[in-house]
C-alpha cells in the first residue's frame, strides 16, 4: 500500500467525524430554536390579568403600547413573533378583550386576531333622566352619551319601535343586561327594544288589560309610585291609591309630576305656584295619566302596579316624621289632619321650598 492511499484512508475517518459533529450541532442549534418557538408559542405569557380596550380603527401598534404600557406579557419578543406569523398587525379587530392569568401567546393572538372579545355586564338603575341613562350606559359600552342621547330627539327610530318621543323611556327597563362592548347605540336601543317584548309577556300583558292599561301606562305609573316613595313595601299601596283615582276619574295630584313639570327634582315642598305650571305632566291640572313616564321605573316598581294592593285609599300624604312612609287616607277630612302634621313639620324645620 503506497502512501498516498494510507493517506486517504486516514483522511475520510477525519471528514466523516466533523461530518457527524456539523450535523450534531446543526442537529441541536436546530433544537434550541424549535424549543425557543415553542415556548414563544405555547408558553404562558400573562403577567396579570388585564381588559385591553380595542376601539374602532386602532392600530397594532397601539395594541402593542397598551400592552406595555400596563406591562401585561411576559415576553413581548414572543408576542410580537406570534403576531408575525398570525399577520395579526392586519386583523386588529375592536373589542373588549380579558388578558387571564395562564393564557399563553398563541391564545392571545388567536383571541385578538378573531375578534373574540369578552361581553360586559351593564347596568343601569336609579334614573331620572335621558341624559342620566346615557351616562351610564356610556361607561360600559363604546358608544358614547351622545350618541345614545340622540336617541330620544330621533323620531325615525322611535317611530320604527313603534313609541311615541314622550313614551320612548318606557322602552327602557332597568335591569343588568350582558353586551359587546363595541355595541353602538343603535344596537343597544335594538336589544332594548328586544328586551322591552321579553318582559311583557303573556302575564303581565294579561294584569295589565285586567287594570285597563298598556303596558307604557302601567310603566307610567310605576315612574310615579317609583318617585313618590323609596320604600318597596309601600310601592303596591300607592299603586292601588292611583289607580282608585283613575276608575273615580279624579285628578291624580302626584307630586312627583309637578317637579316634573317645574324641572325640579329637588323641590321638597310644593306651593300653590307650582300646581299652576301649565304642562301635560301636571296632574293637578290634567286628569289621566302624563303622556309617558317621568323617571325609568325599576321592575319592582312595574311589578307593584300589575299586582297593586285593593283598598279605599284615594289620599296619601308624607309622614310627619320624614321617614319617607306615608300616612293613607280615605275621606278628605282625614287627609287634611295628615296634611296639616306634614306642613307643620316642614315649617318647624324651616323647609319652605
Amino acid at each position: 500500500m503506497s502512501i498516498q492511499q494510507k493517506s486517504k484512508i486516514m483522511l475520510y475517518p477525519k471528514i466523516g467525524k466533523f461530518v457527524i459533529i456539523f450535523f450534531s450541532i446543526a442537529f441541536i442549534a436546530v433544537g434550541i430554536r424549535a424549543y425557543q418557538l415553542y415556548q414563544y408559542i405555547f408558553k404562558e405569557n400573562v403577567k396579570k390579568e388585564y381588559v385591553l380596550l380595542v376601539p374602532q380603527k386602532t392600530t397594532y401598534n397601539q395594541v402593542i403600547d397598551s400592552l406595555a404600557a400596563n406591562d401585561v406579557l411576559v415576553n413581548y419578543k414572543a408576542f410580537k413573533w406570534v403576531v408575525k406569523k398570525k399577520k395579526y398587525f392586519e386583523l386588529v379587530r375592536p373589542g373588549h378583550y380579558i388578558f387571564r392569568m395562564g393564557m399563553n401567546t398563541n391564545q392571545i393572538v388567536n383571541m385578538l386576531r378573531a375578534g373574540l372579545q369578552d361581553p360586559v355586564d351593564v347596568t343601569f338603575s336609579n334614573i331620572r333622566s335621558k341624559e342620566e341613562l346615557a351616562g351610564q350606559v356610556s361607561k360600559y359600552i363604546e358608544a358614547d352619551s351622545l350618541s345614545i342621547l340622540n336617541l330620544f330627539y330621533d323620531e325615525n327610530i322611535i317611530n320604527e319601535y313603534g313609541f311615541t318621543p314622550e313614551a320612548f323611556r318606557a322602552m327602557f327597563i332597568p335591569n343588568t343586561y350582558e353586551f359587546y362592548w363595541t355595541t353602538t347605540a343603535k344596537e343597544f336601543a335594538d336589544r332594548m327594544k328586544t328586551e322591552y317584548e321579553r318582559f311583557w309577556n303573556e302575564e303581565r300583558r294579561k294584569k295589565a288589560d285586567e287594570i285597563g292599561l298598556t303596558p307604557v301606562e302601567v310603566i307610567t305609573l310605576a315612574s310615579i309610585v317609583q318617585a313618590e316613595t323609596a320604600k318597596n313595601e309601600e310601592m303596591k299601596r300607592i299603586a292601588g291609591l292611583y289607580i282608585n283615582r283613575l276608575k273615580r276619574g279624579q285628578l291624580l295630584q302626584a307630586d312627583p309630576t309637578v317637579r316634573y313639570a317645574v324641572g325640579d327634582f329637588t323641590l321638597r315642598r310644593i306651593l300653590n305656584s307650582h300646581l299652576e305650571t301649565e304642562s301635560p305632566y301636571n296632574t293637578y291640572k290634567y286628569t289621566g295619566l302624563p303622556p309617558g313616564p317621568i323617571n325609568f321605573p325599576e321592575t319592582n316598581a312595574i311589578e307593584a302596579v300589575l299586582d297593586f294592593e285593593k283598598h279605599n285609599f284615594i289620599y296619601m300624604c308624607a309622614k310627619e316624621d320624614f321617614s319617607g312612609f306615608h300616612n293613607f287616607a280615605v275621606t278628605l277630612d282625614e287627609h287634611n289632619i295628615n296634611a296639616a302634621r306634614y306642613r307643620a313639620a316642614l315649617n318647624a324645620n324651616n323647609i319652605f321650598q
